[in-house]
């Protein structure tokens, strides 16, 4: 094989369109850009969200609240979820809690809250509890650790 012979693959080149080449290319006289106007003439049209003066879009628009960039995301598991999914005695950390489709991700933490009742003596590692989920965990004879 030579550099000659080398050709890119089939269909990956098109050829260019030729603006404004007489009647036979479909794309004459005013090249496909209409009669006139801000849009017909040399140079950039208007900027992208202008609308001729009018007030824009995305200033019409009402704006409310505020978007944290910086807060954590947490993971949430309640006391009820560990009571259904887990067996007495079990240690219940991040990678169990995958595995048991109570949270799809570990995010920026996990927390347990106290919604539900538990009557399984756990041992729970996660990065935080409410102070309820914890007191539940603990007088059902569990153990509650922050990883």
């Amino acid at each position: 094989m030579k550099l000659h012979d080398l050709s890119p693959a089939a269909g990956s080149k098109k050829d260019v369109k030729r603006i404004g080449r007489g009647p036979a290319s479909g794309q004459g006289k005013t090249a496909g850009k209409g009669h006139k106007g801000q849009k017909a003439r040399a140079g950039r049209g208007p900027r992208i969200g202008f609308e001729g003066g009018q007030m824009p879009l995305q200033r019409r628009v009402p704006k409310r609240g505020f978007n944290n960039i910086f807060a954590k995301e947490i993971a949430i598991v309640n006391i009820a979820g560990l009571e259904e999914r887990f067996s007495d005695g079990d240690v219940v950390d991040a990678t169990a809690l995958i595995e048991k489709g109570l949270i799809k991700k570990t995010l920026d933490g996990v927390k347990v809250l106290a919604h539900g009742e538990l009557t399984k003596k756990l041992t729970v590692r996660v990065n935080a509890y409410s102070d309820a989920a914890k007191a539940k965990i603990e007088s059902a004879g569990g153990t509650a650790e922050i990883v």
